[in-house]
Order: structure tokens, then sequence, then C-alpha cells
């Protein structure tokens, strides 16, 4: 019972995560439920992320945009999700995403002599409730390969919708558990140094603030703009490979639909 439960947790966690990256870089589609036939939307992403880690070498990283959607599935960057049965208003979804999380030591001089955290599969569930004031999301996932630990994040966004322009704020919580935590922030015995102390990572929440706008140039372009604000939990606050309380982000984008 304890192994069902972990997978079912899992499941969840994955769709969740899928969904809120749809959300991101595809708004008007990723709303969409297609009911029938299939659509299709290619594009390309570009954003910039400033990491908590000392010293991080924080580059612009580009991501080509393929989209498909039918009834069944839905494909977006970098995750697949299988469409489940909904209940009345809610929806739910299972997921498989891949994750870019972690670092090489030659991302930062502090680094210096730190293994590699490699990012990996993560997969898990969601669902999706959409309500005529707000929507409202959860998903948890489970890494699965080099990746370590589990998350689960809820969150709550309205759009509202100004001629051709959507604009959707957004609130979230984002949990991740100790073997998250530690994998990602921790430093292993091999791994002390001089003004970098052993440490042993703890589950964490962060939360989030977020605003996209997007704008459809016409029927099948569409651009966008999200801007997120993130303060870290205690325990990712207090690795010694952290010099910051939080981190902030902007993703630019643009998606054609055929």
């Amino acid at each position: 019972m304890k192994h069902a439960n972990t997978i079912l947790v899992a499941a969840l966690s994955l769709a969740l995560q899928q969904t809120a990256q749809a959300q991101v870089l595809a708004p008007e589609i990723a709303a969409k439920e297609v009911e029938a036939g299939s659509q299709w939307g290619l594009g390309l992403g570009v954003g910039f992320d400033r990491k908590a880690y000392r010293d991080f070498d924080n580059d612009l990283s580009g991501l080509p945009l393929l989209l498909y959607e039918n009834r069944y599935v839905s494909f977006f960057g970098t995750t697949l999700d299988a469409k489940l049965p909904s209940a009345g208003p809610i929806s739910f979804r299972l997921r498989a995403r891949y994750s870019g999380d972690g670092y090489k030591a030659k991302d930062s001089p502090f680094l210096a002599g730190m293994a590699e955290r490699k990012g990996g599969l993560w997969l898990g569930g969601a669902a999706i409730w959409r309500g005529s004031v707000i929507n409202a999301s959860a998903e948890a996932l489970s890494a699965t390969g080099d990746a370590e630990g589990k998350r689960f994040k809820v969150e709550l966004n309205r759009n509202f919708k100004s001629g051709a322009f959507t604009i959707t704020p957004r609130v979230s919580a984002n949990w991740h558990d100790d073997k998250y935590v530690d994998y990602y922030y921790g430093v292993r015995a091999s791994e002390v140094r001089a003004g970098r102390a052993q440490y042993t990572g703890k589950s964490a929440t962060n939360a989030e603030l977020g605003l996209r706008v997007g704008y459809a140039v016409s029927q099948r372009h569409n651009v966008f703009v999200d801007f997120s604000a993130t303060s870290l939990g205690g325990a990712i606050k207090d690795s010694p490979l952290v010099d910051r309380s939080s981190e902030a982000g902007v993703k630019f984008g643009y998606l054609y639909s055929f």
C-alpha cells in the first residue's frame, strides 16, 4: 500500500507541473480543451533565470517550442501529458517531463570540486480546475534517473483579457522533499572546502509570484513575456551554496499555431 501511494503521488505531481509549464509558454493554446481533431504549434522561447547559487553563471537559454494536442494527449516543450477522464470541472492528467535542474562545477568558481547535479525525467500527475473567477491547479512529481526527490505544487491564477492582450497573474507554493533539497543544495563530505561546510538538506517550500502577458498578433501568431519572483524556503537559503534568499526569471516566446 505504501508503494502504491508513492506511485499515486508521483503521478499527480508530474501532471501538475506539465500544466504549469504549458500555461506559461503557450497560455492561449494550453487553456483550450481539444474536443476533436488535433492542433500543432511551433515556435521559440528564450529565458533568463537568476539562480541563487553563489557566483553562478546566469546565461540566456533558448528552447524550440513544439506543441501537439488532441483529446487524448498533449505535448509541449519538454512535457508530455496523457489526458484522463474529468470529474465535473476538474481535469486530470498523467505527465512526463524533462527538467534541466542542477549544475556543473564549471558554472561557478564556488562550485569547484562539487560533483555534477543532473536534471532528469520527472513522472507524476496533475489536477486542473478552471473557474469563472479563478483557476487552480496542483501537481506532484517524482524524479527518475539521475535526479532525486519529489515535488508538490499548488497554483492559483486568473486571466484578464483586453483586446488582443491576455494578462495572467499567478501565485504558487512549491514544496520540495529532503532528497531534492539535499541533492541540489547539499554539500557532501567529499565536497567540503574552506568556506563550504558539509550540509544536509531538509524539505523546503518556495513561494512564487508571477505575471504573464500574452499578445495575439493574429489568429495564428502569438507572443508572450513572463516574469517570476521566487522566495526560497529556509532549508535552501541555509545552504552554503546559496547567497541570496530569492530567485527571479523572465521568459519571452513566440508560437505559430497551424
